[in-house]
């Protein structure tokens, strides 16, 4: 290992995957340097481009005829100044060094995962918080809560007027407000709207449960989130009130 004297100089070496602050000594070789660089840059020495970056000053290329007796104290180094490193490879033989998408990466296995005891899970394992909170209501319930605050909160109900999704044209009325167990993981308030045009999904059956209407009839159901339903004065659309008379 080599030790730095009171005379190295600190610098900040750059590169395309690099930038951190480095001590060189004056009186190493060009080729002392490169080699040196080389496990910091990734960089064959033969492949090194130096040039130093000066404040206010042109950049000065760092080479040499015979780089091998050539000093580095022949140079104008100051105190931070910018060493930067260019590869002269080909882009594709280059080291990619920011791209982490082919390294392995590792996952520990849940199970070891819980049994640690300085991890984030069992921090929150110790304070009761979130799920480990035994006063807390379970996701499920707290999902059916917020569907039901929403149905209250819009004043949604059967036999009202209103409109789906913002869309002034799927007007209709309400048939159905609760759960529908035969939606997969539908969890919480459904609302059944049938349109006033055939543009829904079902005819106020789903799974083989019928909500409303008669089976075989035409698409006119649609079952969505209270969140979806605007409830108010939505009259059906006259398809023929703007149409001027001739």
């Amino acid at each position: 290992m080599s030790l730095h004297t009171s005379s190295d100089i600190p610098l900040l070496i750059s590169s395309e995957n690099l930038s951190s602050e480095r001590r060189i000594t004056p009186s190493w070789t060009i080729s002392q340097l490169k080699t040196k660089l080389e496990p910091i840059t990734g960089i064959p020495p033969s492949n090194q481009k130096l040039s130093l970056r000066l404040p206010g000053a042109q950049e000065i290329s760092i080479a040499a005829p015979d780089e091998d007796v050539t000093p580095l104290i022949g140079f104008p180094l100051a105190p931070y100044a910018e060493l930067h490193i260019d590869d002269t490879r080909p882009p594709g033989a280059r080291l990619n060094l920011t791209d982490a998408s082919g390294v392995e990466k590792y996952v520990m296995p849940e199970d070891e995962y819980a049994k640690k005891t300085d991890s984030v899970l069992a921090w929150k394992k110790s304070q009761q918080l979130g799920r480990f909170n035994p006063n807390a209501p379970s996701l499920e319930q707290a999902k059916i809560a917020a569907g039901q605050a929403e149905v209250a909160s819009r004043h949604i109900a059967p036999g009202k007027r209103c409109r789906v999704g913002g869309e002034d044209s799927r007007r209709g009325t309400v048939q159905y407000v609760g759960e529908v167990p035969e939606i997969p993981g539908g969890l919480g308030a459904w609302v059944g709207v049938q349109l006033d045009e055939p543009v829904g999904k079902n005819d106020g059956s789903v799974g083989g449960r019928r909500y409303w209407g008669a089976e075989g009839g035409p698409k006119y159901g649609v079952f969505v989130r209270p969140e979806r339903v605007e409830v108010g004065d939505w009259p059906v659309l006259d398809d023929l009130e703007d149409m001027e008379e001739f």
